[in-house]
């Protein structure tokens, strides 16, 4: 019996950590050829899809999403591509409070693929047939974050990489 698109992504997620991504696309969006990149088909909305991706990453203490979206999604009109305006309502809505970067689509598929040549990334497709509807999921580390990891650096150098140990006293 195969596994479901959550089942997959539930299954992975224990393993992901800082550097690995979920991308949820567009049914025309391409299978990229990096050994990295997994692609597995939910089918179904993706509105649906990105709902049960959220629920399954707050589920997960150890990892916390930057998210990122396709600058082009901004300049789609309706006339070229019917619903558009209903999905970019319902994606603000879902992305409310959210981490988010818009970025030209080609920047992002271009770190999608240097990305898949070290770290895995699952791409989950959906029926959506509009298109820069992707959301891309570059997962961060949840317990710790990019000040911290900035006073750690700026503690490294100020000891000359040395790390700061206390001296213990011997047991009796």
């Amino acid at each position: 019996m195969s596994k479901t698109w959550e089942e997959v992504l539930a299954g992975r997620l224990p393993l992901y950590g800082h550097r690995n991504w979920v991308v949820i696309a567009d049914s025309a969006y391409p299978a990229q050829s990096s050994e990295g990149i997994e692609t597995i088909v939910a089918g179904g909305d993706q509105i649906t899809v990105l709902s049960k991706v959220f629920a399954l990453l707050g589920e997960c203490k150890h990892i916390n999403p930057t998210i990122y979206t396709d600058q082009e999604l901004n300049f789609v009109s309706e006339a070229d591509a019917g619903g558009v305006t209903a999905y970019r309502g319902q994606l603000e809505q879902l992305l409310k409070g959210q981490n988010v970067r818009v970025l030209p689509h080609e920047e992002i598929i271009s770190r999608l693929d240097r990305v898949g040549q070290m770290f895995r990334v699952l791409l989950i497709k959906t029926s959506m047939c509009i298109p820069y509807t992707s959301v891309f999921f570059e997962l961060e580390c949840g317990y710790w974050n990019a000040e911290a990891e900035k006073r750690l650096r700026a503690s490294m150098k100020t000891s000359n990489g040395k790390r700061n140990t206390t001296k213990r006293k011997k047991r009796p």
